[in-house]
């Protein structure tokens, strides 16, 4: 039994993480290839939302290889949608996004990486 509290909560805060690491992503990597016309950041902040709560519903519904083609499938959908886009571009846009956010995870580890080496904050 799940407990319907605590996944209200992990919602959340899953939402909220998603607006503040994805939204920005997803909008950059949907200007360059849809167009600062047809790509807004509230259509993004629309794509992480819609897409973490059905995401979320689905793979509580689904497991596994199953769950994951669902999800997949439904934040490409969204892409197409809110950045008027075809099904190519949109899948374009969700490659390019993971690819800014794994170059900004990198250099944010490095940062941190670097200022514990140099204070010394391990010893």
């Amino acid at each position: 039994m799940i407990n319907l509290d605590s996944a209200i909560v992990n919602l959340i805060i899953q939402i909220i993480v998603n607006i503040i690491i994805l939204a920005p992503v997803l909008w950059i990597a949907g200007r360059l290839f849809a167009g600062k016309d047809k790509a807004k950041f509230t259509d993004a902040l629309w794509i992480v939302i819609l897409g973490t709560v059905i995401g979320g519903f689905f793979q509580y519904l689904f497991s596994g290889i199953i769950a994951s083609i669902i999800v997949l499938f439904i934040w490409l959908a969204l892409v197409k949608h809110f950045f008027d886009t075809g099904w190519i571009r949109a899948l374009i846009i969700a490659i390019v996004a993971i690819v800014i956010w794994i170059v900004i995870a990198v250099i944010i580890g490095i940062i941190v990486g670097v200022a514990i080496i140099t204070t010394g904050a391990l010893v």
